[in-house]
């Protein structure tokens, strides 16, 4: 964790999870600052990771997750075929364009949390050999399953970034702050 995330107050859980993922969230956006298209789109390692598809990837995941919470099919469906698309930057799509969209996913996630009567309200798992036959999952699970691929991939933007121009976390974030 490069930035504090300040105690639920009141016991406010939603606010709590909110904070945590949003500081995910700022933990990648933070690996782009500075970043050329063509060093946002580079793969510095024997992983095929980028930051730009990075970037992509989560904005996707947390959009289908929450579009599956609504009941309604994620924007882009994804499946074998496709799936390494949602990890690299495509055509006209740029940093930019990615950051606004994600803008846009994390204000419906939001949405979606503070809006519900209850974090124990359930939503069917899509079919899947890896989950459970008819199985459910609660919003307070959605979001600590987005808290976690987030963290996740912001590791990954961490050692990317480092990779591209030695720029650790700690620095972006003070680069951020100075801003």
């Amino acid at each position: 964790m490069v930035e504090h995330v300040a105690s639920e107050t009141g016991g406010d859980e939603r606010e709590a999870l909110l904070a945590f993922l949003g500081e995910e969230r700022g933990g990648i956006r933070r690996a782009l600052l500075g970043l050329t298209e063509e060093q946002a789109r580079a793969r510095p390692s024997a992983s095929e990771l980028s930051l730009g598809g990075l970037l992509k990837h989560v904005a996707e995941t947390e959009q289908g997750w929450v579009a599956r919470a609504r009941q309604e099919p994620p924007a882009v469906r994804r499946d074998e075929s496709n799936w390494h698309e949602s990890f690299r930057l495509a055509g006209d799509e740029t940093v930019a364009s990615q950051l606004a969209r994600w803008e846009q996913v994390a204000a419906g996630t939001e949405r979606l949390i503070r809006s519900a009567p209850s974090l124990d309200d359930t939503f069917p798992l899509p079919p899947a050999p890896w989950f459970p036959p008819e199985g459910r999952v609660s919003l307070r699970w959605l979001c600590l399953h987005l808290i976690r691929e987030t963290a996740r991939h912001a590791g990954h933007a961490d050692i990317i970034r480092e990779s591209l121009d030695g720029k650790t976390a700690f620095e972006l974030a003070a680069l951020e702050r100075a801003g």
